[in-house]
């Protein structure tokens, strides 16, 4: 089996981040700077380090917001601010969910004919003839598919929402139910996914690594991801 991510980071662990980075909390912006610090303290992804001239002076006074700051000694002047502490995080005027994007990653979106069948012990859940193709550096491929080309009489709707840092909010779920069994939260949508993604807007796709997923025919191998 495959298994992801690889390590993606500098050699260094830290480069410039060119974009402008702002912060808000409690309707406020608390964070506005163009010279914030990318630091991998661990792949996949990295983390803002914030001048702290750039920072609320009030924020980094909050007795509730101090433990969630830290600091980097090749940095002394910069803070790391817990991504939770703040409501919103923004990349120039576009929301960033969950954690910085990593600036050695891409995601496409790319139409394609090929035929694609997701079954689960057996039984069709979704087939397409018109997937899109989501493929994300260190994610295996994911397969968009029509909502007409699900199965509803073995989908039921679940509650979950998730976010992704370059794809955005879920706007649903599915749980697939074989016979008594519920396999919970198999498959999801975004209806309003950011503008790089907008292909997949409104389309559905499967957790490869919890279905058996045949493209053009041939079952494909089952990732090892994080979410397996």
């Amino acid at each position: 089996m495959t298994s992801y991510p690889p390590n993606l980071t500098p050699e260094d662990h830290r480069a410039p981040v060119p974009r402008r980075i702002r912060a808000r909390k409690d309707g406020r912006w608390v964070v506005d700077t163009t010279d914030a610090v990318y630091v991998w303290e661990f792949p996949p992804y990295p983390q803002y380090y914030l001048p702290v001239a750039d920072v609320d002076p009030a924020l980094l006074a909050d007795p509730e917001i101090k433990p969630r700051l830290r600091r980097d000694p090749e940095l002394p002047d910069h803070v790391r601010i817990r991504w939770d502490a703040l409501d919103s995080w923004f990349e120039e005027d576009e929301e960033v969910f969950v954690h910085p994007r990593n600036p050695y990653a891409r995601v496409d979106a790319v139409r394609s004919t090929r035929q694609v069948r997701i079954e689960l012990e057996g039984v069709v859940l979704a087939e397409s003839e018109a997937p899109v193709m989501v493929f994300e550096t260190g994610l295996p491929p994911r397969y968009y598919l029509e909502r007409s080309g699900l199965h509803l009489d073995h989908l039921e709707p679940s509650s979950t929402q998730t976010a992704c840092p370059y794809k955005g909010r879920t706007t649903a779920y599915w749980s697939a139910r074989i016979g008594e069994t519920v396999h919970q939260d198999v498959a999801w949508c975004y209806d309003f996914p950011t503008a790089p993604l907008l292909p997949i807007a409104g389309l559905v796709a499967f957790y490869d690594e919890k279905v058996d997923v045949f493209l053009d025919g041939m079952l494909q191998e089952r990732p090892v991801t994080p979410f397996s």
